[in-house]
């Protein structure tokens, strides 16, 4: 469920335009509820709830994006619904529709977080507070279609009633047909038709000549010509039917009163669906706004207790951070990065430079952070997690209370200074501003040095050049800047830590062309140790940017080198999949071989006996197949070979040959040879295989040896065999050996099996295919074939291993 966060201050997160995000993430809710809770969302004041609230939204981006069905389709808000059923308000079929939607929609979260709860534990604890089934579901399917309407079988009663209703309608229709069609009244008719007026069937009589036709006048058209007239020949028929209509709906009122009843019996499984419901979809919305916003986790950090007394340990790592709100095209990443002996950045540029934008970008991304929001950033961006946030930004003049914009900026920083703490942040645009530069200098600097001995984390940007002096020597303090491109006289918008801002205006207007010796009068009446300072700070700063274009070359260069390796790799990995395949593939064919040499035996086998000859060698060599068969390796996963097979070579095999089976480890004289297959004599037994199953006995090549690196387990088990009998067993006997052996099955590598169960009256054949439908090594499953034994035998394919 949400928890509810301890309150920021709303004025700072209106300042820092939090409520804009809450609006975006609005956008990405699926229903009511859910969108009430993002537009309150706040930051939260738990550590522990933020950090909670961050891996859900993790957990909730893997889910969409490896299953992009979940969503809470069909939930309608619902609360208002249960608490007037609770009231003993009858609800009508609409509503009620509505509120099955619901728990067809909370089911299937409620199942689906179920098979999940170890993938997604966090979304998975917020999804136990989904009811548990209450049968309410079945219960409006039972009384109402998909189209409202309540159902012949919702009772009883109400159907006898419905059959009553058409036969007696039936009845009614067929008496009016023959009223219109008799010859001593229809020349009395307007026109030959059937009407209704006030739910009673009645004919249009001609106004001269009522008294013609015995009747009741229920209705006069507007011209008076014509009377809507039930004739009395059918008045106990039109009231029996209206008579069964009332009862219809009588019955019908009372179905719905019953089921209203059983809904406001439930009203805290409804209400609690509804909220579970919206906590889920919103975490769903903060995973699709992060996803629109290319965002990352942030890692939320505590301070750091054991830095000194002043230094509160702040974390303050942005990389490539993006103001949220704006065009993600147009948009200049700042990279914002505090040592732990930082805590407050003097930020200095020009107007329009981008300083406010930087100041609501860190400060809306600590809120975004605290909120549960990924944040628009680089992976291994960090913050560290504020009690609160305070931020004094833009015009705060007040006309209603007569105050300058002076004096509104002053009267927020004296709220802010008396709540603000070490675990707090602070946010200060334009510091001293809109008053006598000189002295609001030294008061910009006085409040510096204040937040500095309190070790209070500060953000602040300033015009005044006489603090960027002040921040380079007072420890805690780091000065930054916002650049300024003297090619083409605009700001770039790029954050530089480390260094404070340059003064262009000379530059600027000799580059604008201002007279010569007006530039050079100004540069007399500054202070040359200024000069020399501005000269050295153009100097650090061409520099810098020399380094900094020789990194941007040396990681394209790595870029390069990690595509080529990339590249390298997959070749190597569509290697890999290549030998697994032929691998694969080979002990499949040689399973196959296998069960084909397993059934020759069997005949063979038969015939001996029919023969009355020893089965001695038959049996000898069945047993060498199934011992073949259980050493058939298991499906081939992904290795590194250690070692190349060596070559192996050997003459021709001719006739006559004592040769080697391969598979079977017996040896036989070749009686037949052909192109592919030989016939070989093992005992007196004949035996058809492949050449490529032949070695010649003597001078047998040793078997080439792949060495394998792996932690892996030798799964190789004997085979349990493809074919499994469950026939004249009880079901619960027959499901617990299917378990069993499709267990060793799998274990042992066979592609397939056949479940010979039978025919009979079909009981033990759907008891087996339902089981094998829901087993974890079953990939798919299908009858027998005509001679496998048709219907009397399940054919399943196992998953690979």
């Amino acid at each position: 469920m949400v928890n509810f966060p301890i309150e920021m201050e709303k004025k700072t997160l209106r300042t820092l335009e939090f409520d804009k995000i809450c609006q975006k993430l609005a956008g990405f809710t699926d229903f009511t509820p859910s969108r009430d809770l993002a537009l309150h969302l706040a930051p939260s004041g738990s550590f522990h709830t933020a950090r909670e609230w961050l891996d859900q939204t993790t957990e909730a981006r893997l889910l969409l994006e490896t299953e992009q069905h979940t969503s809470i389709g069909g939930a309608r808000d619902i609360r208002e619904l249960a608490k007037a059923a609770k009231r003993g308000v009858i609800l009508v079929p609409g509503d009620l529709l509505d509120i099955k939607s619901t728990l067809v929609a909370a089911r299937r979260l409620s199942r689906q977080f179920e098979r999940s709860a170890l993938e997604f534990p966090y979304l998975s604890e917020i999804a136990l507070g989904l009811p548990a089934p209450t049968g309410l579901v079945d219960a409006i399917t039972n009384t109402i279609s998909d189209k409202g309407e309540i159902l012949d079988s919702a009772s009883e009663k109400l159907g006898q009633i419905r059959s009553q209703v058409q036969i007696t309608h039936g009845r009614l229709l067929t008496r009016m047909q023959k009223l219109l069609n008799n010859d001593r009244i229809a020349p009395y008719l307007q026109e030959a038709l059937v009407t209704q007026r006030d739910g009673r069937y009645v004919l249009p009589l001609k106004a001269e000549a009522r008294g013609r036709v015995k009747s009741v006048v229920h209705d006069v058209s507007s011209s008076g010509a014509t009377l809507f007239v039930e004739p009395l020949q059918v008045v106990d028929l039109n009231n029996e039917w209206r008579e069964l209509q009332v009862a219809e709906k009588e019955e019908e009122r009372r179905i719905l009163a019953d089921l209203s009843a059983r809904m406001g019996d439930h009203e805290r499984d409804l209400i609690a669906a509804v909220d579970t419901l919206a906590a889920l979809d919103l975490v769903f919305a903060k995973a699709k706004y992060a996803e629109e916003l290319e965002a990352v986790k942030p890692e939320l950090a505590r301070f750091k207790s054991e830095q000194k007394e002043t230094n509160p340990g702040l974390t303050m790592k942005l990389w490539q951070a993006r103001h949220p709100l704006l065009d993600p095209k147009m948009v200049v990443p700042i990279d914002v990065e505090m040592d732990t002996e930082t805590y407050i950045l003097l930020i200095t540029g020009p107007n329009t430079g981008g300083k406010t934008v930087t100041l609501k970008t860190v400060g809306l991304i600590s809120c975004m952070a605290q909120a549960g929001l990924h944040i628009p950033a680089l992976e291994g961006s960090s913050v560290s997690f504020f009690e609160d946030i305070y931020a004094d930004i833009g015009d705060e003049q007040s006309i209603e209370q007569s105050l300058s914009t002076f004096s509104g900026h002053i009267t927020n920083i004296i709220h802010i200074l008396e709540k603000a703490n070490q675990k707090t942040l602070v946010v200060l645009d334009e510091l001293g501003a809109g008053t006598d530069p000189q002295e609001g200098a030294a008061l910009a600097q006085a409040i510096l040095t204040y937040l500095v001995e309190r070790g209070i984390p500060t953000l602040v940007a300033t015009h005044y050049p006489e603090l960027k002096a002040y921040a380079h020597a007072t420890p805690g303090v780091v000065n930054a800047s916002m650049e300024f491109s003297m090619e083409t006289l605009k700001p770039t918008y790029h954050l530089t830590v480390g260094l404070p801002g340059r003064s262009n205006a000379l530059y600027i207007a000799e580059r604008l062309g201002l007279q010569p010796e007006i530039i050079e009068y100004a540069r007399k009446e500054i202070d040359p140790a200024n000069l020399q300072a501005e000269d050295l700070l153009n100097e650090i700063h061409r520099q810098r940017n020399l380094a900094h274009d020789a990194r941007a070359e040396a990681e394209q260069a790595h870029h390069r080198a990690e595509e080529l390796r990339r590249i390298l790799s997959e070749r190597l990995d569509a290697i890999e999949d290549e030998r697994i395949e032929v691998l694969n593939e080979a002990r499949q064919q040689a399973q196959a071989e296998i069960q084909e040499l397993m059934d020759e035996l069997r005949k063979a086998r038969r015939q001996l006996a029919l023969a009355r000859q020893p089965l001695e060698v038959v049996e000898e060599v069945e047993e060498t197949i199934r011992e073949a068969e259980a050493k058939v390796k298991p499906p081939v996963r992904r290795q590194k070979v250690t070692e190349e097979l060596p070559p192996v070579t050997q003459r021709p095999i001719k006739l006559g040959d004592k040769v080697r089976l391969r598979t079977l480890g017996k040896e036989g004289v070749v009686s037949s040879l052909g192109e592919e297959q030989a016939e070989i004599m093992v005992g007196n037994l004949r035996i058809r295989v492949d050449l490529y199953d032949l070695e010649l006995a003597s001078k047998q090549p040793e078997k080439p040896q792949v060495e394998v690196k792996t932690d892996a387990v030798d799964f190789r088990t004997p085979s349990p065999g493809v074919e499994l009998s469950l026939r004249g067993m009880t079901v619960d006997e027959a499901l617990e050996k299917l378990d069993s052996y499709l267990d060793r099955a799998y274990i042992s590598g066979l592609p397939y099996a056949r479940i010979v169960h039978g025919k009979g009256t079909g009981k033990l054949r759907d008891a087996v295919r339902r089981e094998v439908s829901r087993h974890p090594y079953v990939d798919r499953f299908e009858p027998g074939g005509v001679k496998e034994g048709g219907d009397g035998v399940t054919v399943v394919f196992l998953v690979k291993g």
